[in-house]
């Protein structure tokens, strides 16, 4: 049984908004609700973890998940409170995707060199996690880092403790060779944006194993991927949506010119989608499919795709 998340599909981002995009899927059985993170648009997302806290109280089973919790942007101590609180909250529903950051305006604003981004992310990763453990470890601000302190006495201890123990599951959303490897690297699982094509997945899944044995790190099972995916059972709704995506206008200009539209979309019948993820499961192992939505699509014809991929997988 593949677990099946989905991000959120209404451009409205309050926090009210949100609330009824995780009710309505919870729902529908999706076991995840994902939010990114982003900063300095008109759609941003800074502080994703603060919404989620929102969407806490009104749901009970869905989890509460990043995209791509930042870590380079964060002391490792506060974030690590922070994900321990929102953990505590929800009663142990936090599933929490990180990343590193994108674009040299938004890191050079937090004060982050974008060629240290990498070393920062790992640093600050095991860090949080060393902080998770309940161990005390010391904050040597000579070299802003932390470590576990042989003076019994010395440095913090982190309060609260996630509910989840050791801690959240934890997925690296990487995109490029150096951030795969890097997830290999750590033995954690990689997380495909809905950008590469089946046989790029393939070549990634690959890597990722390959870097996880080289390592010396179990490979994990867990295989997530994000999605963009449409239903319709109306065969004109989806020629026109599939004409109008081959044209580029999903916002991805050199996908839609490098890629044919079956390779990195699922538009079509419940039929359709649901043959071609039993063929993404074959063909990647896949055990985790979190649906990103397209924007284009609103209102009744939305919520009924998100309907029919929910009863496809039932």
């Amino acid at each position: 049984m593949i677990h099946l998340g989905l991000t959120p599909w209404s451009s409205d981002r309050s926090a009210q908004s949100l609330i009824e995009q995780a009710v309505f899927g919870e729902q529908l059985g999706y076991k995840s609700f994902w939010l990114p993170e982003n900063h300095f648009n008109e759609d941003a997302i800074p502080d994703p973890l603060m919404l989620l806290a929102s969407v806490a109280g009104a749901t009970n089973t869905i989890k509460l998940a990043t995209t791509s919790y930042l870590l380079p942007l964060r002391h490792p101590l506060q974030a690590a409170e922070q994900v321990a609180v929102l953990d505590q909250l929800c009663g142990g529903r936090v599933l929490l995707g990180i990343g590193r950051g994108v674009g040299a305006t938004m890191l050079n604003a937090f004060d982050v060199l974008p060629a240290q981004k990498r070393e920062l992310f790992e640093r600050n990763l095991q860090q949080m996690i060393t902080a998770w453990s309940g161990a005390r470890v010391n904050n040597n601000s000579s070299n802003n880092s932390l470590s576990k302190d042989s003076d019994p006495h010395a440095g913090v201890v982190l309060h609260p403790l996630p509910l989840q123990k050791p801690h959240p599951e934890i997925w690296i959303a990487a995109f490029g060779p150096k951030a795969l490897a890097q997830a290999g690297r750590l033995g954690l699982p990689y997380f495909a944006s809905p950008l590469e094509t089946l046989d790029d997945l393939i070549r990634n899944f690959a890597l990722h194993s390959d870097t996880c044995e080289s390592a010396g790190q179990t490979i994990p099972p867990t295989r997530p991927i994000m999605r963009r995916i449409f239903v319709s059972e109306d065969n004109a709704t989806i020629q026109a949506l599939r004409k109008q995506l081959s044209k580029g206008d999903q916002g991805s200009q050199w996908r839609a010119q490098h890629a044919e539209l079956d390779d990195w979309m699922l538009i079509g019948n419940q039929a359709f989608v649901r043959q071609k993820i039993e063929e993404y499961q074959r063909r990647l192992g896949l055990t985790h499919l979190v649906v990103t939505p397209l924007q284009q699509i609103t209102g009744d014809k939305q919520t009924e795709s998100l309907r029919l991929v929910a009863e496809a997988l039932s």
